[in-house]
């Protein structure tokens, strides 16, 4: 092996999967997001497959072209991340190659790893209602457009106990997207426009961090003004100007999954068609019990 290195050789990956009959690479076909949560989410994954000498591949194109492509490439496995486009049918897909989806198991007939995104709202809700909070708002996606988000949405009505945003006019702010304009831009309506509202959550950490700093330019102090809690339980949670409160499933623990299934599936095990993983509320600095610093 030194001597390998000192001359700068290099296996033939083609020849060694014409002996070994594996390439030793799994092919991700990407929803060609740039938010923070799912890019910490694939760098996780990489990290862990690459310990089992696995390169990864990264599509993104459509998923059809991209499952294509991989057989082409004669991946020993595909991982779809699943976005507001994404349905999997293997009556659809023309595939020799095992694949792993990451969404909702509604929209793939093949092995689903998925988060439960409603679940983790209403833990959120009910957390703020139990220290005395009344008036949550709810900032995210609450169109029909994204069914992971509409996930979200769905958790917040249920928890206010009310059926949909026309009911809660003033606490349900819809965004245009998940980034960090968007949440600024729907803080500073909500926050500018209704004093009464003591608590929120968001949608995701990009929205967060908008968030945050529609609250700063409003010169209101969290959490004694307001408190928040964020969904995407991520560690850069911990690294903003307050320490955020967060729920959701760990990043560590979906990559972890994902990478245990993937391993499964190349080793020619079965694995459980749908696997759903329940959330984590960390209550942190971003958050207090309502009346706390009068």
């Amino acid at each position: 092996m030194k001597i390998a290195q000192e001359l700068g050789y290099q296996p033939n990956v083609a020849a060694r999967s014409l002996v070994q009959k594996k390439s030793f690479t799994i092919g991700v076909v990407w929803p060609s997001v740039e938010r923070v949560a799912p890019s910490i989410l694939i760098t996780k994954i990489n990290d862990l497959l690459e310990r089992k000498s696995y390169t990864t591949l990264l599509s993104i194109n459509k998923v059809e072209s991209a499952i294509a492509t991989f057989n082409r490439f004669q991946v020993d496995a595909i991982l779809v991340f699943g976005d507001n486009k994404t349905v999997l049918s293997d009556t659809l897909i023309q595939t020799t190659v095992p694949i792993l989806y990451y969404g909702l198991k509604e929209n793939s007939t093949y092995p689903t790893i998925d988060v439960n995104r409603r679940k983790a709202i209403k833990q959120a809700v009910h957390y703020l209602q139990e220290i005395g909070h009344k008036e949550i708002a709810f900032i995210g996606d609450l169109s029909d457009n994204d069914p992971l988000q509409k996930e979200k949405a769905i958790g917040f009505f249920e928890a206010m106990n009310v059926k949909q945003a026309s009911e809660l006019p003033e606490l349900a702010i819809p965004t245009n997207g998940l980034e960090v304009h968007d949440g600024y831009h729907a803080a500073k309506t909500l926050l500018s426009n209704n004093t009464s509202v003591t608590a929120l959550i968001s949608g995701s950490y990009d929205l967060t961090r908008g968030i945050l700093r529609a609250t700063s330019e409003l010169a209101l102090h969290v959490p004694k003004d307001i408190s928040i809690i964020s969904y995407d339980n991520i560690p850069q949670a911990d690294n903003l100007e307050v320490t955020l409160s967060t729920v959701g499933v760990p990043v560590s623990r979906i990559a972890k999954q994902i990478n245990k299934a993937l391993l499964s599936i190349l080793e020619g095990h079965d694995i459980q068609d749908h696997i759903i993983l329940d959330p984590e509320l960390n209550i942190a600095n971003s958050c207090a019990p309502f009346g706390w610093y009068d």
